[in-house]
């Protein structure tokens, strides 16, 4: 997907680019940061995380098993999204909130749900966080169990210069669930680096 982000970059002729990912999408956007800096002016990492536990633990086993078990029964993504996104959105979460992730999660096919997990399990970039050189914006949701704020606040620290906002009252998907305030961040943060360019 980091590969085929670039390519997506080639097709548009954008030599360079602010970007903003989003959970899976932050994974994605540190291999970009990593490996091809030089393709992005600047990186925002909204409710992810350098690594999903350690590689090959049981934590990530019984994930994995938990999450295809219902793939395994013929179940979709469309079938499961009410239930995993019940969990992911805090508490007094806007029904609306819920229906837009809802219809978000509902359009991906079992193939690439499971694929994306299976990948998910064995990501961990935690050792080259310090090779991350663009200015980078990391975000956490207050309730976020998925992406807890310590850890993205850990990773935030990690990276030379990045910044850290926790956004109160949302959980991992803070952008739906409280836009205002998400884009308020991404304002604050884009707006510091056109003054820093003008300096």
């Amino acid at each position: 997907m980091a590969a085929d982000t670039l390519k997506l970059m080639d097709a548009l002729d954008i030599e360079a680019a602010h970007l903003v990912g989003h959970s899976t999408g932050g994974a994605i956007g540190q291999i970009i940061a990593q490996d091809a800096g030089h393709r992005l002016k600047s990186l925002v990492l909204s409710a992810t995380s350098p690594a999903f536990g350690k590689a090959g633990g049981d934590w990530q086993q019984e994930f994995l098993a938990a999450r295809l078990a219902p793939l395994d029964t013929g179940k979709t993504p469309a079938d499961l999204a009410p239930a995993i996104v019940e969990a992911l959105v805090a508490d007094g979460a806007a029904e609306t909130a819920k229906a837009a992730a809802i219809a978000s999660m509902s359009r991906i096919s079992p193939d690439a749900y499971r694929a994306a997990l299976t990948c998910l399990v064995t990501f961990d970039r935690r050792e080259a966080l310090a090779n991350i050189k663009v200015p980078t914006l990391a975000i956490a949701g207050e309730h976020d169990t998925t992406a807890p704020p310590k850890v993205v606040a850990r990773m935030a620290d990690a990276i030379r210069g990045a910044r850290y906002v926790l956004l109160p009252g949302v959980g991992h998907l803070a952008n739906v669930e409280n836009p205002t305030a998400y884009n308020a961040a991404l304002g604050d943060f884009f707006a510091s680096l056109t003054t820093t360019d003008s300096e």
